[in-house]
């Protein structure tokens, strides 16, 4: 089942409003910049930069995902490792509450999203 059209708005403010707050200084933009996307029951954060090779392709690198799991009304974290896949993130892999999940990706405690 779906996310509702409630909850698909509610994920574009809190997920939209962290994100504008992170994304760099708008004369930077064009060398760095911080976007998000939802996808089915997720909701990826990510950077946007230049190809180093090729500045006219822009390339994204993954930063945060949380999938919502409906039967269990529950938020679970994931971070990008090394090999490519996506991991559960230990220190809080799961809540309730979407402003956690917001909350536990600025805190990164163990460097896993913003480095």
């Amino acid at each position: 089942m779906a996310i509702s059209e409630f909850e698909i708005k509610r994920i574009e403010k809190l997920v939209g409003q962290y994100v504008e707050r992170r994304r760099p200084a708008a004369h930077l933009r064009h060398q760095l910049d911080i976007s998000f996307r939802i996808t089915g029951q997720s909701f990826e954060i990510f950077e946007i930069r230049p190809q180093w090779n090729d500045p006219t392709k822009k390339i994204e690198s993954p930063i945060a995902k949380a999938t919502f799991v409906k039967s269990r009304k529950n938020w679970k974290l994931y971070w990008m490792r090394a090999d490519g896949k996506w991991h559960a993130y230990q220190p809080f892999p799961s809540s309730a509450a979407l402003e956690k999940i917001l909350e536990a990706i600025e805190q990164d405690r163990h460097y896993c999203f913003w480095g």
